[in-house]
């Protein structure tokens, strides 16, 4: 005879009620609410680093600990785990702001007053698909269907006429997005040499193109580059900007380099593609305001929410209805998916495609699951700003400062020992995911609650 289950509000009254709960619940806290925690099970110890011996806490017990703990996952994508893309696109927004306002990370203030831009590189068009469209009077018109589509309508994105989708060049042109990219910054610095009238080769004694793009999904399954670009000294952002260098001077030479840009795709059944960007590309100025707005009223974009905006995109991922978050293991993986057939059919294009010897180079099967897009997220110049790794690091210093400062001893005196060893990952059941979830909201909401009110300060 089959039990009764038990409901889930009774589950997670029981967990709530458990001895063990807060001692979880301060595991999971330490994680900000990960959604798939990595569990390891070890010690660590604080020893003096002259004597070895094992230090003491101010209650005089032993500065040690053995047992359980959590570590996050560190998945950037939110539809994967909620808190860990929370901190990754904080500290996106550090990486992207510092690099546009400077004032923090290293990077100086004066880096917003030096020419910068703020571009939008697009993919042609492999087919007409469903739409919102406006007039330039901003009039809604139909779409090419006939119908006027509202804006969470599931057919947005979706081709009209799916048998004459070029789903071959859609594939190729985004496995080739990154390539793209490397190219069109080639032809922005020979263009700005030639506005310059400076040798090509000698562009690095004068000024550096910096950098930092985020690429975002369109709901036709394809990407964009959002890119903010600006000129430097030889230097970089420390090292002033020549008396040349100006914001229309690289405007000029980004939409020289976009329609010069071009990368031949690989040859199948006898046929060679030049891939290049789409017609349209929006080039904007960035001024060194802080304002509540993304664009203000002269069409110049705005630093703070800029770098929010960005942030955003480079947590996005794929999202639930486009592809998959994880790598795709076969072909019939596809049609288990919830997926629009538009999306899988672009994901059965690049799995076949995989299979060709001509194109084995490019991992398609690898990255069938990012519809072929093989690139990062989230990629920058050498010294555009600082780096993941130092925010995490900085992170991590302050951390440990704080526990030693309650220890009272310094870095330099004592030597911290971990051993800990991987046991599995995630929580043990449904219900303790869910509090983790809610765990990690909280905490979200209470930081947007704190930075809106440093903003009002």
């Amino acid at each position: 005879m089959a039990l009764p289950e038990v409901p889930a509000v009774d589950r997670l009254a029981r967990r709530l009620q458990s001895p063990d709960y807060q001692q979880w619940r301060s595991m999971v806290e330490a994680t900000g609410g990960c959604a798939h925690p990595v569990r390891l099970t070890g010690h660590w110890m604080l020893t003096d680093k002259t004597t070895g011996a094992l230090l003491s806490k101010p209650d005089g017990t032993p500065a040690l600990k053995s047992g359980h703990l959590f570590a996050p996952c560190g998945n950037r994508r939110e539809s994967v785990c909620p808190a860990c893309s929370d901190r990754y696109a904080a500290d996106a927004f550090h990486l992207v702001r510092a690099g546009m306002s400077g004032g923090s990370k290293g990077v100086p203030v004066t880096v917003a007053d030096k020419p910068r831009l703020f571009v939008t590189l697009t993919a042609p068009s492999f087919g007409p698909v469903h739409n919102r469209r406006t007039s330039a009077n901003g009039k809604r018109i139909p779409c090419r269907c006939g119908r006027y589509h509202h804006e969470d309508d599931p057919a947005i994105g979706q081709p009209v006429d799916p048998s004459g989708y070029d789903y071959t060049g859609h594939v190729l042109w985004q496995a080739h997005a990154g390539k793209l990219w490397n190219r069109f910054t080639i032809y922005l610095r020979r263009h700005i040499a030639r506005a310059a009238g400076i040798p090509v080769k000698s562009l690095k004694d004068h000024a550096r193109l910096s950098y930092a793009k985020v690429a975002e999904f369109q709901k036709r399954g394809v990407i964009h580059f959002h890119a903010m670009i600006r000129l430097d000294g030889p230097e970089g952002a420390a090292d002033a900007t020549p008396s040349w260098a100006t914001a229309d001077l690289l405007t000029d030479a980004v939409h020289a380099a976009h329609a010069a840009t071009g990368v031949e795709a690989p040859e199948i059944d006898s046929t060679t593609r030049l891939l290049t960007w789409g017609e349209q590309i929006d080039v904007r100025p960035i001024r060194a305001v802080d304002a509540h707005q993304v664009e203000d009223d002269q069409g110049a974009i705005t630093d703070d929410r800029l770098a929010s905006y960005v942030a955003k995109y480079a947590t996005k991922g794929t999202g639930k209805s486009e592809a998959a978050d994880r790598p795709i293991r076969s072909r019939e993986h596809i049609e288990l998916l919830e997926a629009s057939e538009h999306h899988r059919q672009i994901m059965r294009t690049a799995w076949d495609l995989g299979g060709l010897e001509d194109l084995d180079g490019l991992n398609l099967r690898r990255w069938c699951h990012m519809l072929a897009f093989r690139g990062h997220f989230l990629s920058k110049s050498q010294r555009y700003s600082t780096t993941f790794k130092r925010i995490r690091g900085d992170r991590q210093i302050w951390r440990l400062e704080q526990n030693l400062d309650e220890l009272g001893v310094t870095a330099d005196s004592v030597a911290v020992v971990n051993h800990w060893e991987m046991t599995s990952i995630g929580h043990r059941d449904p219900e303790e995911q869910e509090l983790a979830l809610a765990i990690a909201d909280r905490k979200r909401q209470a930081r947007k609650d704190r930075y809106a009110n440093e903003r009002t300060d």
